[in-house]
């Protein structure tokens, strides 16, 4: 069987029950992609011998009959899931060196059900990025391009490396985070599937955290069946997290009937924004009539609030960081800074943190210092807090009145140049557009690639669901993945 690595989870996962191939085999093909594909800049680390073990150990399960559906299956790992034994730096120099003595839950989950980990993925520093650009191991590259043009092109961020890898056919599916699009814009702009489930449906146990009540970890898969099947294996309860919502984990990938008659789906008023590009609003118009064709009802519909969730999202996120990172010190594990003669604590941290973290996530820290300090904590935090209540009743208030699921641009272009951005924090910001009322309201989206732009880059839609209701929004989007019949690939030059 030719290119493995080229195989669906599904179809990987049939071949391996009929004994057509071997998990042994399918890691191999991976690992040669993955040696073959250094100018991606996708895996940071790469555990060929890890691979190989567990492979041989599903190889065995699946002889033996006992085998979960991602048993066997040739995944990668982004940064920020903790690792055992596997350095876990979250692309940042402060945690250089680090190797946990144990292991996140959700990438436990995925070990325990016999998937094969390849590597850990590239992705911007603390998951701080939208286009992969302020990793300590250099960017992640796109495999797509653009016409005729070698310009490189950013995958997204943060979850950069997982969805070059996707798309690349370098593993078969990846873990990604989404604190406010980070699975779904890379996503769209690589040509893959990817779900951002519930807040809470995933333990965040051994995720190093950006921003805690917007984190969400989830699949990016290369099919919206594929994305049922990770995603089921990815979810759960977990006492350890005490985010983590005991709610039911259904059978997804049954869901996935492709019947969609009778269902209301919200076509959002406010998301038609100024400057959109008119392949995007073509794009979203394509994909409101496949849905309406495919026996949906289709309603116009407002979530007034819209307009106030860009800054809210950067009010709230730094503000979260600036929490979360303090604990890198230099003192307890990762980087610490040279000492001069005389240097005390102080002097210490300064260096580290200093030498240690990025421009960008010294950025946020210091805004997110900003708006909890004394005197702007209720002008911005409060303040932003509390608009974000009324982001998320505006969504309650929709589904209360029969709406099923949104459909929505994923981002507001095609993948644009490296560099192109980086430079402008603010511009590269507004890549969140229309991806943060998800994490804000804690909802599930998913965006499934449905187009190419003129110069043969993809473009994706996003489609969000009520809370817990994942399968229910998985066959909404199996529907638009159906209808759009998406198979495009990048053409290989690296």
């Amino acid at each position: 069987m030719p290119d493995l690595n080229k195989l669906t989870i599904a179809e990987a996962r049939d071949a391996l029950r009929k004994g057509d191939v071997s998990s042994v085999e399918l890691t191999q093909a991976c690992l040669s992609a993955i040696d073959a594909a250094d100018a991606l800049g996708a895996f940071a680390h790469k555990t060929p011998e890890l691979a190989m073990e567990r492979a041989t150990a599903a190889d065995a399960r699946i002889k033996a009959g006992d085998a979960p559906d991602m048993c066997g299956i040739p995944v990668g790992i982004k940064d920020l899931f903790c690792t055992e034994g596997v350095p876990s730096q979250a692309a940042s120099k402060i945690l250089e060196g680090f190797k946990p003595e144990y292991e996140s839950t959700v990438s436990g989950q995925l070990r325990d059900a016999g998937a094969v980990m390849l590597g850990k993925l590239n992705m911007d520093e603390f998951a701080m990025g939208s286009s992969n650009e302020t990793s300590v191991y250099g960017n992640a590259v796109n495999p797509w391009r653009a016409g005729n043009s070698d310009a490189a092109l950013t995958p997204g961020g943060s979850s950069g490396g997982s969805a070059s890898a996707v798309a690349a056919d370098l593993c078969l599916a990846a873990t990604g985070t989404d604190t406010g699009g980070s699975i779904r814009q890379p996503a769209a702009f690589t040509g893959t599937v990817g779900l951002k489930p519930t807040y809470g449906r995933c333990s965040r146990w051994g995720i190093v955290a950006f921003a805690s009540s917007l984190d969400q970890a989830g699949p990016m898969t290369k099919t919206v069946r594929d994305a049922a099947i990770m995603g089921a294996a990815m979810m759960g309860h977990d006492a350890k997290d005490s985010t983590s919502a005991d709610v039911p984990v259904p059978d997804f990938e049954a869901m996935l009937t492709g019947d969609i008659k009778g269902k209301v789906i919200g076509i959002p008023k406010e998301y038609r924004m100024d400057g959109m590009p008119d392949e995007i609003e073509t794009l979203w118009a394509k994909g409101t009539a496949m849905l309406r064709d495919a026996g949906a009802e289709i309603r116009d519909i407002s979530l007034p609030h819209t307009k106030y969730a860009l800054p809210t999202y950067y009010v709230i996120a730094p503000a979260e960081a600036s929490s979360n990172l303090a604990r890198y010190d230099g003192v307890r594990f990762g980087y610490r800074a040279e000492m001069a003669p005389g240097d005390g604590i102080t002097e210490m941290y300064e260096k580290t943190r200093a030498e240690g973290f990025g421009p960008e996530v010294k950025r946020r820290v210091m805004i997110g210092t900003y708006v909890l300090s004394a005197g702007f904590y209720d002008a911005y935090y409060n303040r932003a807090r509390r608009v974000r209540a009324l982001i998320k009743r505006d969504f309650d208030q929709v589904f209360a009145d029969g709406i099923d699921a949104i459909l929505t641009p994923a981002t507001p272009s095609a993948a644009f140049e490296l560099g192109q951005e980086v430079a402008d924090p603010v511009q590269m910001y507004l890549n969140d557009v229309f991806t943060v009322t998800v994490n804000l309201a804690g909802l599930p989206g998913v965006a499934v690639p449905t187009g190419l732009d003129r110069n043969g880059l993809p473009l994706g839609l996003q489609l969000i669901g009520r809370p817990w209701e994942e399968g229910d929004l998985l066959n909404t989007a199996y529907a638009l993945e159906q209808a759009a019949g998406f198979v495009e690939k990048p053409a290989r030059w690296w």
